[in-house]
């Protein structure tokens, strides 16, 4: 639906590269509101970081926190407590003025009813950032909105006000609004909520390819197959994030199944070079990593060890004696050189009642567990 957009590096696309940090950075954020009926807790210590270029999916039940999570980001709100950086900006220090000007620099937002202001043409609109901002010359911006109306396809509309298009029609000139500065980074709260399947497609191909190009999404979603197609999923619940790793590895659960396992794990820390599992050791637990490395290890007949095979972030292991009912047929043990070593830890009777409900989920650990068997038989055979 939408034309090929044009290839463009804005000139705040290193911002985070330059102050060497992640370029969105929330840290231990609280947000407590109150009101007549008390306080209310909205968000709870929470912490998340995306990097430049990622494609992040927010998703959670109505009410969960989830565009109180974006407005940390944007500034539109302000935490109880913690601490909001993107790139080398601390957003939650910034005062109304700074903070305006900020955001119209840095951020392009896109919302579910759209926003456009009703009395300016569609062209008026897509201008208007650029103007609030000084961005550009006064004599480069109409063409400039004439080019981003084209690439939603927009550009025959340019001159009609908002009430006389289409809802799908004002979402697609909304995100053209919010790319008129060039901004690195785009937030959507439910963007497409409004629009029909295929808008919604047309809209959402259309963020995967300014990805593509260099720019962070970070979208707030209802649709968890539109969240699957992001970089990452970060879910909420009552407040908190649900263990992202927990949803990178084991992508076939659905948003009940992953937050009623999340508040089941433990969390277990480890020194390098310490063991988590053994080999020869009855099967208790299975495990997701959440920080550093492991390295699988096999005892040799004739002594010595075989890392056959090293684990990092997202992965998991303990699978297969669980699967088995048997006992461990290699030791893990947090990598040597790579710091400390974070996991979350289901055990039997939890990981087992997890596949009864999840068949989709028991088809991806069994044939991870058939492939890591394979490995192994192959690994003690050439040793």
């Amino acid at each position: 639906m939408f034309g090929r957009w044009l290839n463009r590096n804005g000139a705040n696309s290193s911002r985070s590269d330059a102050a060497g940090n992640h370029l969105i950075d929330l840290r231990n954020v609280v947000k407590t509101y109150q009101s007549a009926a008390g306080s209310f807790t909205a968000l709870k210590n929470v912490s998340l970081t995306v990097d430049a270029g990622e494609f992040v999916a927010i998703i959670g039940k109505s009410g969960s926190g989830k565009s109180t999570l974006i407005n940390m980001i944007t500034g539109i709100d302000r935490p109880t407590s913690g601490e909001v950086f993107v790139g080398d900006t601390p957003v939650h220090t910034l005062g109304e003025g700074r903070m305006s000007v900020w955001r119209g620099r840095n951020l392009g937002i896109i919302f579910q009813f759209f926003q456009l202001l009703p009395s300016l043409s569609v062209i008026e609109n897509v201008m208007l950032p650029m103007d609030f901002c000084n961005m550009y010359r006064p004599s480069e911006r109409h063409a400039r909105a004439v080019h981003l109306l084209e690439q939603v396809e927009m550009a025959d509309q340019a001159h009609k006000l908002p009430s006389a298009i289409s809802g799908g029609q004002q979402q697609r000139v909304a995100i053209a609004r919010a790319l008129a500065n060039d901004p690195p980074i785009l937030i959507a709260d439910e963007p497409t909520g409004n629009l029909d399947s295929k808008t919604s497609e047309a809209v959402f191909q259309l963020f995967e390819r300014l990805v593509s190009e260099g720019k962070t999404i970070v979208m707030v979603t209802h649709d968890n197959d539109l969240a699957r197609r992001a970089t990452r999923s970060v879910i909420v619940s009552d407040g908190e994030i649900v263990n992202q790793y927990l949803a990178r590895a084991l992508p076939r659960l659905s948003l009940d199944q992953l937050i009623t396992v999340t508040r089941q794990i433990d969390r277990l820390t480890f020194e390098p070079g310490q063991p988590i599992v053994c080999q020869g050791a009855e099967a208790e637990y299975f495990y997701i990593i959440t920080r550093g490395r492991v390295e699988v290890i096999i005892d040799q007949p004739g002594g010595g060890e075989l890392i056959a095979e090293v684990l990092g972030e997202g992965q998991y292991f303990g699978e297969q004696a669980l699967l088995g009912g048997g006992v461990r047929n290699a030791t893990v043990r947090a990598a040597h050189d790579n710091g400390l070593v974070e996991v979350v830890a289901l055990d039997r009777n939890e990981f087992h009642a997890l596949l009864e409900e999840s068949a989709g989920t028991r088809a991806d650990v069994e044939r991870v567990a058939a492939e890591r068997r394979a490995a192994n038989s192959g690994a003690h055979a050439l040793s």
